[in-house]
C-alpha cells in the first residue's frame, strides 16, 4: 500500500456479493464527499454498511496516515464472498427447498489526490 492510501474492511455483512458489488460499483473512483452524499441517499439497504465502511476508511486515512480528508477519492471498493448459511423448508411431495443465505465482505481503499504540475 502507497503512503497516500488508507483501507477498511468489514467483515460479515448479510447480502450476496452481487447486490453488494452494485453498491460498491457506485462510489468506485469518486471523491469521498460525493461517494458519502450517493450513499446517504442510496435506497439500498446495504448503502448504509457501505456507508459506515467508508467513513471508517476516511476516519483511518486522517488519525494513521495523516491524509487530507478533502482531498480523497475512492481508489478502489471491492467484494468477496464469505460463509453462506444453509436453511430449508419443506416442499411438496417429501421434498426439501434449500435456502441459501449468503453473507459477504467489502474492502475499500481511499487515497489522496494527486497534484497536476
Amino acid at each position: 500500500m502507497a503512503d497516500n492510501e488508507a483501507m477498511a474492511k468489514l467483515r460479515m455483512l448479510r447480502t450476496s456479493p452481487q447486490k453488494l458489488n452494485l453498491v460498491a460499483a457506485m462510489i468506485r473512483g469518486k471523491k469521498v464527499d460525493r461517494a458519502l452524499n450517493d450513499l446517504a441517499f442510496s435506497k439500498r439497504r446495504i448503502a448504509q454498511d457501505v456507508r459506515k465502511c467508508l467513513q471508517s476508511a476516511v476516519a483511518n486515512a486522517e488519525n494513521n496516515h495523516g491524509l487530507d480528508v478533502d482531498e480523497l477519492i475512492v481508489a478502489e471498493a471491492w467484494v468477496g464472498k464469505n460463509l453462506t448459511l444453509k436453511r430449508g423448508r419443506p416442499r411438496a411431495r417429501g421434498r426439501f427447498g434449500r435456502i441459501m443465505k449468503p453473507f459477504s465482505e467489502l474492502t475499500i481503499k481511499v487515497r489522496e489526490i494527486e497534484e497536476q504540475a
